[in-house]
């Protein structure tokens, strides 16, 4: 399978506080945005001509909150009706959801684990074929972070790649959720990362977490992106070539100039690969092995 990525270089996540203080933004400084198309379809107003405004400007990538693929329940079609007109709208180059579920009679405030059974996998394939088959493209499924594995039967790098295949749908590959996930389910994030398909990735996340205990963390996109997760996204890229990635913060929101060098960071490290000859790849490979051990 081969795939052409939808966006290019290093994104952000665009926030309603963040409408006003990032508008002076260039494309330079920021490739492509982010939004939460339930944040915002049928959004006005001030807040409605903002966004066309970025949209305009940048391309854009949609990241949904509430599509909840493996609940329980019938898909959400009035959900899907309007994401499909939200995307033509504001000519939305990818749609990703979260490989979780939050609703059953009733949505949830919170994303909660999909069990790790095959049963699960056809169940949850089969939903994610449907939407693809109506909004005529492939969509992204995001590694989540989770904090129990209830009824679990396989590995989480096997459901995961069991759906993907099954469904034969995109990945959203979340470099900070793998970090999470290793420290709270006790395994190595180098060999996780390994066994992803990487001609499936669409584009990236990197995000900051909270450090509960040694062994808890929590993912909160409420903090700084630490170093751990960076070399894992160097790791990413050495691995799979350079993808677009996205840095996630939801709250606590530093001043825009520090944001935009989390951004740049992202930057670094994707021009490390772009063009190796400008740099010392041998021996940031060499790190990267180091930082495995």
């Amino acid at each position: 399978m081969t795939y052409q990525y939808p966006v290019q270089g290093a994104g952000l996540g665009l926030r309603r506080s963040l409408c006003q203080p990032l508008s002076p933004v260039s494309l330079e400084q920021v490739q492509f945005m982010e939004v939460a198309p339930e944040n915002w379809i049928n959004v006005g107003g001030r807040y409605g001509a903002a966004l066309r405004s970025y949209t305009e400007k940048f391309p854009f990538v949609m990241h949904g909150l509430s599509l909840s693929i493996g609940s329980p329940s019938g898909l959400d079609w009035d959900l899907l009706r309007s994401i499909k007109a939200f995307m033509s709208e504001h000519s939305i180059r990818c749609y990703s959801e979260h490989l979780s579920y939050c609703s059953d009679s009733g949505h949830l405030y919170d994303l909660m684990p999909i069990p790790f059974t095959e049963e699960a996998v056809d169940y949850v394939a089969e939903r994610i074929v449907q939407i693809q088959d109506f909004l005529g493209q492939r969509i992204a499924m995001e590694n989540v972070s989770y904090y129990a594995a209830p009824q679990q039967e396989m590995s989480e790098i096997e459901f995961l790649n069991a759906v993907l295949n099954k469904a034969d749908c995109n990945l959203l590959l979340d470099v900070n959720n793998i970090f999470v996930n290793s420290i709270n389910h006790s395994y190595d994030p180098y060999e996780f990362l390994k066994a992803l398909p990487g001609e499936r990735i669409a584009y990236g996340h990197i995000a900051g977490h909270y450090k509960e205990a040694e062994d808890l963390r929590v993912d909160t996109h409420g903090a700084d992106v630490i170093d751990s997760v960076w070399q894992l996204l160097d790791a990413a890229y050495n691995e799979f070539g350079v993808f677009p990635t996205l840095l996630e913060r939801d709250f606590n929101m530093p001043p825009v100039d520090e944001l935009l060098l989390e951004v740049d960071q992202i930057r670094e490290y994707q021009r490390k690969y772009e063009n190796p000859e400008q740099g010392d790849l041998k021996s940031m490979r060499n790190d990267i092995q180091l930082a495995k051990v």
